[in-house]
């Protein structure tokens, strides 16, 4: 061909050619113009995506306090300012992988934003993490390998521990002992739903009544003098934390820690937020004391009652809660943290811990790195996340939700009692106007203390996706950090895989 031929007689040849190729060898041409125009295409398929990113704005509505029928039970912390604690980075070490499909689009697609959501003013000192369940890809992180205060999303922290420990299927006895010459013992071991009878926050919680009829059975007409009650399931020294304000007890929030107790300890034992006192144990003694009058224990209306260890192995009565399973669709709807603490020291003592908090961090992190998750670094203080102190990471979090949201090692216990977007627990009135599209797709748990609020689970994203994630809102109001996190939650769900940290 002549370097003087004019462009359209070289094109001409040049097709001519290209057809005669094709004829020789019609497959691999096929290949290349497919390859060809998916290359040129592929410059308009982004530009569609990126011009689709969702944007959503917050309700403007806040969400109220549920009990056990209506209000969320609340934590909150003594520090109304932010509280940020650096540590070493939670981050698992294995991550599930997994081959994209057309419901997992690949990497390349990541073109839809959620940083305008994540950079509302009430987030205020904003940490999140969204990540991919099937392929472990990190798709959005804001400060989210830092470890910060979590409020009531310990609690999903605190049953995995729990069934780890114990297992779904585990009950928690509470004993009377015959100590002989008219002396009985109550022994508590941390059943905190053992009950008075009649209203109960705890629906099937056993009955001091149970307990008081088999004592009769037992002793006939040998009358009773003495009731010693035993809390010495674990040291009731560390009952309460110093950074818990002393509100949450007087208001109806917490109760202190102790072995033994009644109902929670609640004034109003049907009321889910009810003033607790200062003595749980004397106060679930007097309780018992009426309960053996009642079933006809003689003396026992005039007996005294002594706080010590029981000194006898002899039990004449016993009665036990529900399974830990029951025990956690309790806790996590309503946010419950008589039965997080509870279950937070009867894994450390079940697991050789003591008990004690002070063991929380060491028993946590051994049970949850049965997960497969890495732990190090985490800060537990308590088992409902009301102090500030607690330092867990967004990253870790979302990690730990991967097995959760695939019910993997019975973790599917808690996936079944999430609260749901606009539908349960203590989500039922969240999810509003722009951030209805995502109502029944946002499994988690919400957290409030009084310097933050979080929410951490798992959501069925529009585009099928499912995704892991943990946002914390920290330093800012509970009005204007609700309607944020939904908001930014929203958009999350919106994007799905197509969700891009940048």
């Amino acid at each position: 061909m002549s370097q003087h031929q004019s462009f359209p007689d070289r094109l001409r040849g040049g097709l001519s050619a290209i057809r005669a190729s094709m004829r020789r060898k019609p497959v691999p041409w096929v290949v290349g113009g497919l390859v060809a125009v998916v290359a040129v295409g592929s410059g308009g398929a982004v530009a569609i995506a990126s011009a689709d990113a969702p944007t959503s704005t917050a309700s403007a509505s806040a969400s109220t306090r549920t009990t056990a029928s209506a209000t969320p039970t609340r934590t909150r912390s003594a520090s109304p300012t932010p509280t940020r604690t650096p540590k070493a980075r939670a981050t698992p070490t294995a991550t599930p992988t997994a081959t994209p499909t057309a419901s997992q689009p690949a990497a390349a697609a990541r073109t839809c934003s959620i940083a305008g959501a994540a950079a509302a003013p009430g987030l205020g000192n904003f940490e999140g993490y969204v990540m991919n369940a099937t392929t472990g890809e990190t798709l959005f992180s804001k400060n989210g390998d830092t470890p910060a205060q979590t409020g009531s999303v310990m609690k999903t922290l605190t049953t995995a521990t729990a069934l780890a420990v114990l297992g779904g299927g585990h009950t928690i006895p509470t004993t009377v002992t015959d100590e002989g010459s008219g002396t009985i013992a109550i022994v508590g071991h941390g059943d905190a739903t053992l009950s008075q009878g009649g209203a109960t926050v705890y629906p099937g919680a056993p009955t001091l009544a149970q307990l008081a009829q088999q004592v009769k059975a037992r002793l006939g007409e040998t009358p009773v003098t003495t009731i010693v009650t035993d809390d010495s399931y674990w040291d009731d020294a560390d009952a309460w934390d110093p950074t818990w304000p002393v509100s949450e007890r007087t208001i109806g929030y917490q109760p202190k820690v102790t072995a033994l107790m009644v109902d929670g300890d609640r004034a109003n034992p049907g009321a889910a937020t009810s003033p607790r006192s200062e003595d749980p144990v004397g106060r679930a003694g007097a309780a018992f004391r009426t309960a053996l009058a009642n079933a006809g224990v003689v003396g026992a209306g005039n007996a005294q009652l002594v706080k010590r260890a029981t000194t006898s192995q002899t039990t004449i009565a016993t009665v036990s809660s529900q399974p830990v399973s029951t025990l956690i669709g309790q806790m996590i709807p309503n946010s419950d943290n008589t039965l997080a603490e509870m279950l937070a020291r009867i894994s450390s003592r079940e697991s050789g811990g003591g008990g004690s908090a002070a063991s929380l961090s060491g028993v946590y992190q051994k049970a949850l790195a049965t997960y497969g998750v890495d732990p190090a670094g985490i800060v537990i203080k308590d088992g409902s996340g009301e102090s500030a102190a607690n330092a867990v990471s967004p990253a870790f979090v979302a990690h730990l939700m991967v097995p959760v949201a695939a019910g993997a090692k019975g973790l599917g216990t808690l996936a079944q009692v999430l609260p749901v977007s606009g539908q349960s627990g203590t989500l039922t009135s969240r999810f509003t106007g722009a951030n209805a599209v995502a109502r029944g797709a946002v499994h988690a748990k919400t957290g409030w203390i009084d310097s933050a609020n979080t929410l951490g689970g798992y959501i069925d994203a529009a585009d099928g996706t499912k995704l892991t994630f943990a946002f914390y809102a920290i330093g800012s109001p509970r009005a204007s950090a609700l309607p944020a996190l939904d908001a930014v939650t929203a958009a999350a769900y919106s994007c799905g895989n197509r969700l891009t940290g940048s």
